[in-house]
């Protein structure tokens, strides 16, 4: 399966409105933003858990990057309410879970071969920065010199430009946000290839963004089993 998987193209994807598909676990179900690959999957999604929804443990061979947007998501590790963010690198396991039921927002077989830094960051966690130019406040939750993973406010009306130099994935996690007349609300998700900034003009409700800059594939990105990287 391919979907979103030419990395040279701007793309934009109003994920709330995309169509919800059963995953292999009952009461889990997913809204694909982009994917290579079958079952086992390069892949970024939108993940629903009904209430006592279990997914069966699993290792995550290529990296599993997660942003819980509703509800609480847990593991035998823990719970994490929304607004977590977390990485849990190759060659790690869990068996995740929702009590009450839960949405997150997930990026798999993305990480870099070799990547072993595993962090959770809780609401408010992070390294307070300073804010870019039409920002209130900018909150970096990783960064190790190959990629940054950041949480941006914005306000209202303003016009806000991100250089991109390496390549640009965003998620609109709430407010709104209009990019060369294309009206983005949340749970709206966007990539832009490296040279192509990102130039918006944010809605009279502001807008909180996650946004992560790094090559859109990195070079030496996990491989896939029996797949070249590609």
């Amino acid at each position: 399966m391919r979907i979103n998987d030419d990395l040279s193209k701007p793309v934009f994807v109003h994920a709330a409105k995309v169509d919800w598909a059963a995953s292999p676990s009952a009461g889990v179900d997913r809204r694909m933003l982009f994917r290579i690959g079958g079952e086992v999957a390069r892949a970024t999604s939108i993940v629903r858990y009904a209430p006592g929804s279990v997914f069966p443990r699993h290792t995550h061979s290529g990296g599993e990057e997660i942003v819980v947007l509703e509800g609480t998501f847990q593991d035998e590790h823990g719970d994490y309410p929304a607004g977590t963010y977390f990485r849990n690198p190759p060659g790690t396991s869990h068996v995740p879970a929702s009590k009450d039921g839960c949405t997150i927002f997930v990026r798999l077989w993305q990480f870099r071969d070799g990547d072993q830094i595993q962090i959770v960051r809780r609401p408010g966690q992070g390294e307070q920065v300073e804010p870019r130019s039409g920002a209130m406040r900018a909150t970096v939750l990783f960064e190790d010199g190959h990629e940054e993973v950041r949480l941006e406010d914005w306000e209202p009306g303003e016009t806000i430009r991100v250089a991109n130099t390496r390549g640009l994935e965003f998620f609109v996690l709430s407010g709104g946000l209009t990019i060369g007349g294309e009206a983005l609300e949340p749970q709206s998700w966007g990539r832009l290839p490296a040279g192509v900034d990102l130039n918006a003009r944010v809605g009279s409700q502001g807008a909180k963004i996650w946004m992560k800059e790094a090559p859109l594939l990195h070079p030496d990105v996990c491989q896939l089993p029996g797949k070249p990287v590609a």
